[in-house]
């Protein structure tokens, strides 16, 4: 095996192990925990540094493991509809993020803000799918409660926190970011930068 993929690998065991104990920090409150989203960071994160295929596997294997081994959040629904959202969220903002040009923060913002998006939606049709099959109803004011309205504590520090960790781990080298300058002076030498 290559030794970047056994390096890959341990980090994204280690942001699966984020994943089960960050929401810890909300005192296993589901309330809160559905307020901070403490489980999706370590997984956006995940997918910012190491790519989309580690991003989506973190994604889907964090909720369903939490659940096995902490019971929460509950099996059925929740962990199997956040598997699919979380999985989402590591796919889409690992993809945009290599696709793009540029490494830098509005890069890391847009696609904090489509992952979001993408795994929200996502993360409704499952519910919706799971709820069914058990003889229940998700409606469309049960989504917007549930993806938005109760989660913009948790938006907004994921977009402070994220941000501000991929900053930091570019000063410790673990990420490269693109600086200004490097953009200005490969747009006037003509360049493009692989991505």
């Amino acid at each position: 095996m290559e030794r970047n993929v056994v390096k890959n690998i341990a980090l994204t065991g280690m942001f699966i192990a984020l994943g089960i104990v960050l929401p810890f920090l909300t005192g296993q409150i589901p309330q809160i925990g559905s307020m901070l989203l403490p489980m999706h960071i370590p997984i956006m994160l995940c997918g910012l540094v190491l790519g989309w295929k580690y991003g989506a596997i973190a994604g889907f294997i964090t909720p369903l493991l939490r659940s096995l081994i902490f019971g929460m959040p509950p099996l059925y629904p929740a962990a199997i509809a956040m598997a699919f959202e979380l999985a989402v969220y590591g796919l889409v903002i690992g993809l945009i993020f290599s696709k793009v040009k540029w490494k830098c923060i509005y890069t890391i913002l847009f696609s904090l803000a489509v992952s979001m998006i993408a795994g929200r939606i996502v993360w409704g049709l499952a519910m919706y799918v799971l709820l069914a099959i058990g003889g229940g109803s998700f409606t469309f004011a049960m989504f917007l409660a549930g993806a938005f309205v109760n989660a913009v504590p948790g938006i907004v520090l994921q977009f402070v926190l994220i941000p501000t960790v991929m900053l930091l781990l570019n000063r410790a080298g673990v990420v490269q970011l693109t600086k200004k300058h490097e953009r200005h002076t490969s747009e006037e030498n003509g360049e493009v930068q692989e991505g």
